[in-house]
């Protein structure tokens, strides 16, 4: 992907890049979030709402890359659709992380529960 493709994704409203989101992990059956040298994921602390935390998660490394590029030292990392499905979402839900679905260099993202995105995600794969 160019970068004029990439920026031209990165400046949709939250709303479109969580269709957008969708619609490529549907395809490309991957979700991306980035890790630190320790292999640990980066989880976000927000005090909006009374605070909460969440993952951010992208539908490809590029869009991963340009976020990690003001955080020093992140890396992306893929997960395989079936097991974010299987174990990442129900592991989230217990530990009542929220998911922050395309999270832009301007930290605008769409967070959303993990049973809202499984849904949604499930929802796509009935498109393939």
């Amino acid at each position: 992907m160019t970068t004029p493709e990439l920026n031209k994704v990165i400046n949709l409203s939250c709303e479109d890049r969580y269709e957008y989101f969708l619609s490529m992990t549907g395809e490309e059956r991957e979700i991306w979030i980035l890790v630190d040298s320790q292999n640990c994921f980066l989880k976000i602390h927000t005090d909006e709402d009374g605070g909460f935390e969440y993952l951010p998660v992208w539908p490809s490394s590029e869009f991963a890359n340009t976020y990690a590029e003001s955080e020093a030292g992140l890396t992306p990392k893929s997960i395989p659709l079936p097991q974010f499905l299987k174990k990442w979402l129900p592991g989230l839900s217990k530990d009542n992380i929220e998911i922050g679905v395309f999270p832009a260099p301007d930290k605008s993202v769409w967070i959303t529960g993990t049973e809202a995105l499984e849904s949604d995600l499930r929802d796509e794969l009935d498109n393939f």
